[in-house]
Formats: C-alpha cells, structure tokens, sequence
C-alpha cells in the first residue's frame, strides 16, 4: 500500500463544480492498494494506520489525475505531409478531398499495412503519450473503410489493450467517409455498415461507441442518424464528429440521440449549443484540428455559458492533427478558446473521462477510482500550462504502477 507524500499541490478533478473546479490540495497525499486508490486528502490529515507505509516522493511538484485523450485515431498508415504545405498555399480541406488527399489518401496507405505493422506502429504512439501522463486513449477505426480492414483496425486496438499499460476505449468509426469502390453506390455502403459491420462489431465486442462524420464531402445527418441507430440497437453508444467545418445539425443529432460526445463543434450553432447543454452532451474540444486546419476555434465560452460540459483532446491522426501531444493541446485550448488551465485540466481528466463512460472509473483522483496519475514538475496548473516543455510529466502511474519514469 504506496502513500506518494510531498506532493506540492495535489488537483482531484472531481465532478462537483462547474468546468473549473478541479479541487485542489495544499501539501497533499494519496494511497493506493494495488490498482485503487485508498485515500486522498492533505498530509498532515494521513489516517495513523497508513503512516508507515512505502513511501513515494513527488517532490513537492503537482500531481494531477491521469490524463484522458478521449478522440484519436491512433491506427493508421503513413503521413500526408504533402496536404500541410497545401493548406499553407490556400486549399481548404474539401478541395484536398476532392481530389483524393485527406481520408482516402490514408485509408489506401492503411489497407496497405499488415495489422502486426499496425500494432506496433501505435503501440510506440502510446508509449509516447505515457510519458506526457495520458493514462486512457480512445481509438478510432475509420482508416478502413471494408469489412475486412475495418476489423482488422479495431483488431489492431484489442491487441493493443494487452500490450500497453493504458486502457484503449476502442470506437468504430466506419462512417468516416465513403470509400472509393463505394462513391456511386452510398447507399450500398450504408447497408455494409449497418447490416454487417456493426452487427458484427458488436458481436464480437471490438467497439464501446459508434461514431460518425457529419461534414460535406462524408455523411449527412439522416444517413449519420441511420448508421447511429443502428449502433444503438447493438448496444453501441454513438459519438459524433460534428459541425467542424459547417453547421450541419450535428450537435442537434448528438443531443437528439443521447451521445455521449460531440466533437469538434467549431461551426457549432446557437440552438446546437442549447441542445447540447439540455441533453448532457459532453463537447469535445480538438484545438489541434483548428491549428492545422488554420478555422476559428470552438466557441468554448459560450458552450460552458450553456452548461455544456467541454472535454480537451489531441484528434490525433495523420492530416487534421499530426500530434499526439495533449498538453499542447491543452495550450491551445487556453490560447484560442479562452478557456482557464483549471478548465482545460479538467477538460482533459473528468469530462474527457465522462465522453467515454469511464467517468466512474478514471479521469479524478478520489477514494475507489483507478489509481493512474502523473506527476507534473511544476507548482500549478496554471504554472504548468504557461510554461510550456516539450514535457514536463516526470513519473506517469498507471493502475498502481509506475508506468514511465523520467531518464
């Protein structure tokens, strides 16, 4: 039973407040059994009976709650550095796509890859992730876009989840866009994922969520509303890429169905907002997207004004958002959407946790929740995200162990 003292500030993101409640604590100690954790409060409150326990040193830096990317598509084949210069030059997204860059450039580098490339391919993204304190990482499928590769993708992260400390939230995303052998025939592709491809997802327990891109130039909102239902009556809560590049009625659908994310939202509306926050739909802020992709931000203000609670994630994937690094993102959640560090902390710990149903499990330092924390070499959240590092994590614990140490 480990008791880490000397903690400089301890932050519990526990759920009761509002976005930037995270709860700190002055001079704080946490205890653990094995993987749950025990008991957190200040140090000089520590219970008698834990006093002569191993101790571990945090040395007096922050501790904060196991970071939680809760969008990626960690799974997928080559780069599309070609489409960065691209953009740089004044092509939108749509004119990339239009002619045959963005998601079909990667879904033929993909289905060229075997599934062991593929494994270990993101098994190095994850291990990086461990070492900035990302404890769970939700992967999307999406890259495939066949029966065979989408299940070979979702495959990939079953195999992952055994061969990496962090938990893998795997989703099926199969409603990316559609496919090249599929664009004169939509309608044949949408029977493939509802009559057989979530069916099987479902069946063979490879996914949690279904997830669709509702965008020009991938699936409208009544065949998105389809592919969701269908996920649903297999017991598939469904996710959304929506309103990222116009306003498409996505963040509407997501409330209509009950999702459990929103994400993007950058061209979100007033009445998306309002029903986002009447439903409990967690918004999922991806600031990384909005860099590359050079668009105005989420309008992270008004989505907490609305109560809407706002996960920050990376987006990770090869054209959108080439980085894995969530404290950058974090950053820029700061910089562009005006959000406070402690909002963002929490964004990125109990609300990314609650995008993907964990919110019980991980996500906030609390008696009974899985012991995953990082320690942060700084004095404050605030001090943290200001000085930016290319990392300032020093020790990342996953389920009781020290998963990754600093040198």
């Amino acid at each position: 039973m480990p008791v880490l003292r000397n903690i400089g500030t301890l932050v519990t993101c526990a759920a009761s407040g509002g976005q930037g409640d995270v709860h700190p604590i002055s001079r704080g100690a946490l205890v653990w059994t094995g993987p749950v954790i025990r008991w957190v409060g200040p140090e000089r409150e520590l219970p008698r009976e834990w006093g002569d326990q191993e101790t571990w040193d945090a040395g007096g830096r922050l501790v904060i709650p196991g970071l939680v990317d809760c969008h990626t598509h960690l799974a997928f084949g080559g780069w599309r550095a070609e489409e960065f210069e691209q953009r740089i030059r004044g092509k939108s997204y749509l004119d990339i796509a239009r002619a045959g860059g963005g998601i079909a450039r990667t879904v033929g580098l993909t289905r060229a890859m075997s599934e062991d490339a593929l494994v270990d391919r993101a098994a190095a993204f994850a291990r990086s992730m461990l070492a900035l304190g990302v404890t769970t990482i939700e992967a999307k499928s999406g890259y495939g876009l066949s029966l065979e590769s989408e299940l070979m993708l979702l495959g990939v992260y079953r195999r992952l989840s055994q061969q990496i400390p962090q938990r893998i939230a795997p989703t099926f995303l199969g409603a990316h866009t559609v496919p090249e052998e599929f664009k004169s025939r939509r309608g044949a592709y949408l029977e493939l994922l509802v009559r057989e491809l979530i069916p099987r997802v479902a069946r063979e327990g490879l996914a949690h969520f279904c997830d669709a891109f509702v965008e020009e130039g991938a699936f409208s909102r009544e065949e998105a509303r389809t592919v969701l239902l269908a996920g649903l009556a297999h017991g598939l809560r469904p996710k959304l890429h929506a309103d990222q590049l116009s306003d498409g009625g996505g963040a509407e659908l997501a409330a209509e169905l009950g999702a459990v994310s929103a994400d993007h939202l950058e061209c979100v509306s007033q009445r998306g907002i309002q029903a986002l926050g009447s439903a409990g739909v967690v918004a999922v802020s991806l600031p990384l997207a909005t860099l590359y992709l050079q668009h105005a931000p989420m309008p992270a203000r008004h989505l907490i004004e609305a109560g809407v609670p706002l996960a920050v994630a990376t987006d990770f994937n090869p054209g959108s958002a080439p980085s894995w690094h969530l404290p950058l993102a974090m950053l820029l959640a700061c910089t562009l959407q005006r959000m406070t560090p402690a909002e963002v902390l929490k964004g990125a710990t109990h609300y990314a946790a609650r995008a993907l149903a964990l919110e019980q499990r991980v996500g906030s330092l609390e008696d009974g929740k899985a012991a995953d924390f990082a320690v942060i070499d700084a004095e404050s959240v605030d001090q943290w995200l200001y000085y930016f590092r290319p990392n300032a994590c020093v020790m990342t614990v996953v389920s009781g162990e020290a998963a990754w140490k600093s040198g």
